[in-house]
């Protein structure tokens, strides 16, 4: 008899979640509450709208544990590699995407799955009966949210996740502004090395450009907002200024492995812009995410060199983001402890990213149809579903992106410059064993 999943949210682990377990032979009823009821991050009622940054992030398999976990995912049939692939973009060695494609290639391919259903409509609570994965995402609809709370007695912990400014291309000066990828890496990949638009900043110029960031009039949060943390990850720039007046310069705005050819020097500082769309006409500035009042940002940007005259296509934002206590809440399968008939995907599981975001809902939705048993620990999809579902400390438990810390320890003395390597080849090994034990049967 075919296994029916009902999936709430249609997101990036969501719509993941539903691919996987239809591929598996499960019919799937895919809710998502857009455009009935929007958030205040959307825009469309596409399936994995993406609505902070356009990248996910490093594609560098052997160097980098996202890069693993991209190609993990590749392995495992994954729709939104698949589409990130299709709709890339110049970036480096990160692989950054045209958002809009990106968006509509994952809505095609779900709508192309005779077994799964779309419909939109919105959930106020855990369903009592029947297989479910919530997928809701951070932005998890006030009424469910206060539903879970019930019935776990848990309160969520929650954070604010802040969106960065997107520039017109053609309003950036290029007689002040270059382009570059940092140490010029991904020179190697088809019209790489030159990926980045980068905006320089001498002495003077970047200390007053910290002024005015913590001078700018900030956006004031409602009653219910306050007292919310922030995650590390996404802070606002401004947050990140008042933490000492250099911390940006060795954080978003690091002139290292950049030289300005028009000045031929090292700036003191640097803005970099990302291409945030397929045509080139749009750039998002990376790291910019700010809670600033749309006139303060459109006046404390204008300030950098290359962006005086600046057209920004959206202004940056701030929403909440929410999130359970896994380590407390979950199984090793995802299924809530308290109603095992609900399981719980994405960022509401307290992974941070966009690739996490999906990889857990990939494991959802494969444990939810039957098809497998949780992937090696020595994979990334292993060493990430361990961490949020019992290896983290329940007390401490915060957002946490995928890195080789998570990662078992390798045998024997291993050298630095060795370790990235051994993991992620220790980790391909045991993921093409479960991927292979999966199809034998």
């Amino acid at each position: 008899m075919q296994r029916e999943i009902t999936i709430v949210g249609a997101g990036l682990a969501g719509s993941e979640a539903a691919w996987q377990a239809a591929r598996a032979g499960a019919a799937v009823r895919l809710i998502e509450m857009r455009p009935i009821r929007m958030t205040e991050a959307h825009q469309t009622g596409k399936a994995a709208e993406l609505v902070c940054s356009n990248s996910f992030r490093s594609d560098e398999t052997f160097s980098s544990a996202v890069g693993l976990l991209h190609e993990e995912m590749r392995r495992a049939g994954s729709v939104i590699l698949r589409a990130a692939d299709a709709h890339r973009l110049p970036a480096g060695a990160a692989l950054a995407v045209d958002r809009e494609g990106f968006s509509a290639a994952v809505t095609a391919a779900l709508d192309s799955q005779p077994s799964i259903r779309r419909e939109a409509a919105v959930v106020e609570a855990l369903p009592e009966t029947g297989e479910t994965i919530i997928a809701t995402g951070p932005l998890t609809a006030a009424p469910l949210a206060e539903d879970i709370r019930r019935r776990t007695g848990e309160d969520s912990l929650a954070f604010f996740d802040a969106i960065a400014p997107i520039v017109h291309r053609e309003s950036i000066d290029m007689g002040i502004a270059w382009m570059q990828s940092r140490w010029d890496k991904g020179a190697d990949v088809p019209g790489g090395g030159a990926d980045y638009i980068n905006c320089p900043l001498d002495r003077d110029q970047y200390y007053a450009f910290v002024d005015a960031l913590l001078a700018g009039e900030k956006t004031e949060f409602r009653d219910w907002e306050k007292d919310t943390p922030y995650f590390d990850g996404c802070l606002p720039i401004e947050v990140m200024a008042e933490r000492g007046p250099d911390t940006l310069r060795w954080g978003p705005m690091k002139p290292v492995g950049l030289r300005d050819p028009h000045r031929q020097n090292r700036p003191f500082a640097v803005v970099q812009l990302r291409q945030d769309n397929a045509l080139g006409t749009l750039w998002n500035m990376v790291g910019f995410q700010t809670k600033l009042k749309y006139a303060e940002q459109a006046r404390i940007f204008r300030m950098i060199p290359g962006l005086e005259r600046a057209e920004f296509a959206r202004l940056g934002g701030l929403h909440r983001n929410a999130f359970l206590n896994s380590p407390r809440l979950l199984d090793g399968a995802l299924r809530l402890k308290l109603q095992p008939n609900v399981r719980f995907a994405g960022q509401i599981t307290g992974v941070e990213g966009y690739l996490e975001s999906a990889a857990i809902g990939l494991l959802a939705g494969r444990f939810a149809a039957g098809a497998d048993a949780p992937p090696p620990r020595e994979t990334a999809l292993g060493a990430l579903l361990a961490h949020i579902t019992g290896e983290a400390n329940p007390d401490t438990f915060q957002p946490m992106n995928v890195n080789f810390g998570l990662f078992q320890p390798l045998p024997g003395d291993v050298g630095r410059k060795d370790r990235k390597r051994l993991y992620a080849e220790r980790a391909l090994a045991a993921l093409d064993g479960w991927l292979g034990r999966r199809k034998a049967a």
